[in-house]
């Protein structure tokens, strides 16, 4: 194929022609990687151009952009949530990770406090098989739930023993979450559980708890639910055998699910399939239940719950549908100064030409299974609305390209399936964001993210009043240290210690920190607000720390953005930081717990002032 051949499809398929670099110019890509990206696209490549798929429709005129759902009470007032990992909390009765009914205990604390909502890490189903793969936002498949979460001592006919206790008291003790431990033992007693209730030996509080119920769940989950239990089913006995939990390793007969071997399989493990359909129940109803909890303890949007950008390459759902996913090649970033090599976050992407397609497309399903239990969605990377950076297999990440997704139709679903569910849209776009997406979100109803230390411009930090008033304003998420530890540098050094970024260009990043430190504390003095008078340099002391977290969420609190999220973590004072993005092996990603326990957070001191903090300047 002709070079001009080739850039015209390229063109035509939503390929950009260049990429950004870490000094900030544009790349051209390759022909290769042209190829290659065109061919992760289902386009078929001849000598003479043509293809044998169907060609991307010209992106359609513009007319009024859809409007996603906002509550009415939101018009005149500003609230504020706590934002917390659901597997951090540790409690006196959790099984070593926190559970829906420690969910269910924080929705009350945060109620008590003033609070509207509580915002979580992903809760998508991940690998039971191989419970260490533990990255909420690498899912097997963001249309079912994750079964960890599940408080077995809640389900109806759980009994405990002294045996179990012993081991739950190790498991709730370690610092970090012991997945292999608190799969093998939830799951143990979850059989057990499964059963007895299958054989009608558990006694129901209601009807609710019964076969009828069930049945209902499993009608509705259709062919999507069947199929992950199925996988769920597989990815065990392979496990067994030494394949491994992800069908990509699995022998080739059972690689795809219209196989005689599968069909055969499924035959022979009628009861195992089911028990994973009853699992996907059960964290239902407990989610459902948190969430009416949240309700009830007066948090006016409840649940907010984030979604992942993508799936694992060899999880439940590319198993399940893989024709509508891009099988050779994974979602990633560009070079940039942070990530010098840019990234492959290994993650499997729908096919922008199946996305949409559809009464029930893909993407219409995926954020329809959040939105029935939240008030708010938080969807990561929300520029993957307008285009994603794929990755061929293989390569490394400059080989990658921007691919244009459908934005239009994308924002129509969001504007009606949050109406259908009266769940508000957040959208998080941080780094490189395509020119005009912010404004198209604005339009679209969907708020944006701003975090502090994001909210700079060349004379140093905006002013509280700089903020927009349709997005959601935090300190710090889970790929940033705490302000604490911001302030301390800890997140530059984490990123020198762990390889991502030279000696050099660490250096750069430490001074550049240093003037970021005296640009912040002119900004809260130019705003009214107390400091420390010991707050000099990075290094003073934990209580001159946490006086200046209290000031901090102080100014978040009087910006003019309709959310403000307090991070759990930056109350509880943690070290440890919830993640270290491009790390793997080097640092336990997504195990630290918190350092206070469930039971002891109305003791905490800064929960109580950050908490009066936000009821002054946003009494609701």
């Amino acid at each position: 194929m002709k070079s001009a051949e080739l850039d015209k499809l390229a063109r035509l398929h939503g390929i950009s022609p260049t990429r950004p670099s870490p000094e900030n110019r544009e790349v051209a890509i390759s022909a290769e990687t042209k190829r290659k990206i065109l061919s992760a696209l289902n386009i078929e490549l001849t000598r003479t151009g043509e293809t044998g798929a169907p060609r991307r429709e010209a992106k359609p005129a513009r007319g009024k952009i859809p409007v996603s759902f906002l509550p009415d009470f939101l018009s005149d007032t500003r609230v504020w949530g706590v934002s917390l990992q659901l597997y951090e909390l540790r409690s006196a009765r959790n099984w070593g990770i926190g559970d829906f009914k420690d969910l269910a205990d924080m929705a009350d604390l945060a109620g008590s406090l003033g609070a509207d909502f509580i915002g979580l890490n992903p809760l998508h189903a991940p690998f039971l098989a191989d419970p260490d793969r533990c990255s909420p936002y690498e899912p097997s498949s963001r249309q079912h739930l994750n079964p960890l979460y599940i408080a077995v001592d809640q389900v109806p006919g759980f009994a405990s023993s002294r045996e179990l206790e012993r081991e739950l008291e190790r498991l709730r003790q370690s610092d970090l979450v012991d997945y292999i431990g608190v799969a093998r033992t939830k799951l143990g007693a979850l059989r057990d559980l499964w059963s007895a209730w299958r054989q009608g030996r558990v006694s129901r509080k209601a009807a609710s708890d019964g076969p009828a119920d069930f049945d209902a769940f499993v009608a509705q989950g259709g062919d999507s639910l069947r199929l992950h239990a199925l996988f769920e089913c597989l990815s065990f006995y392979m496990v067994e055998r030494g394949a491994g939990a992800g069908w990509q390793r699995w022998p080739a007969e059972f690689q795809r699910v219209d196989s005689a071997a599968v069909t055969d399989f499924e035959r022979e493990h009628p009861d195992d399939v089911r028990f994973h359909m009853w699992l996907q129940w059960l964290a239902h109803r407990q989610l459902m239940q948190a969430a009416d909890r949240a309700r009830k303890a007066g948090l006016r949007i409840g649940l907010y719950l984030d979604l992942a950008v993508g799936e694992a390459v060899d999880g439940s759902a590319t198993w399940s549908e893989p024709d509508i996913y891009v099988s050779q090649a994974t979602i990633g970033s560009p070079p940039d100064p942070f990530a010098v090599d840019g990234q492959d976050w290994h993650l499997a992407g729908y096919l922008p030409s199946k996305i949409a397609v559809g009464e029930m497309s893909p993407y219409r399903r995926m954020v329809s299974t959040a939105m029935r239990y939240a008030g708010a969605i938080r969807i990561d990377h929300a520029p993957a609305i307008r285009r994603l950076f794929l990755v061929p297999l293989g390569d490394r990440p400059e080989s990658g390209a921007y691919v244009r997704y459908p934005e239009d139709r994308l924002l129509q679903i969001l504007a009606e399936v949050s109406a259908e569910h009266r769940c508000l849209v957040i959208g998080e776009s941080l780094g490189m964001i395509p020119e005009g997406l912010q404004d198209n979100l604005a339009a679209a109803g969907i708020l944006s993210y701003r975090i502090l230390s994001y909210e700079q411009d060349d004379k140093g930090f905006k002013p509280a009043d700089a903020y927009p008033v349709l997005a959601l304003a935090c300190i710090s998420t889970h790929d940033h240290q705490t302000l604490a530890g911001w302030w301390r540098g800890a997140d530059i050094r984490d990123r020198c210690k762990h390889g991502i970024v030279p000696p050099d260009l660490t250096e750069e990043h430490l001074k550049h920190r240093k003037h970021e430190r005296r640009n912040l504390k002119a900004t809260f003095k130019v705003a009214g607000l107390d400091l420390p008078a010991r707050l000099a340099a990075a290094r003073v002391s934990e209580e001159t720390l946490r006086e200046l977290t209290v000031s901090a969420y102080r100014f978040i609190a009087r910006t003019p953005s309709l959310l403000v999220a307090v991070r759990l973590a930056d109350l509880t004072d943690e070290k440890k930081p919830t993640n270290v993005p491009g790390t793997s092996d080097s640092y336990p990603n997504w195990k630290p717990k918190l350092s206070v326990w469930l039971e002891d957070l109305t003791t905490s001191p800064l929960l109580e002032s950050v908490g009066a903090v936000m009821r002054e300047e946003r009494p609701g």
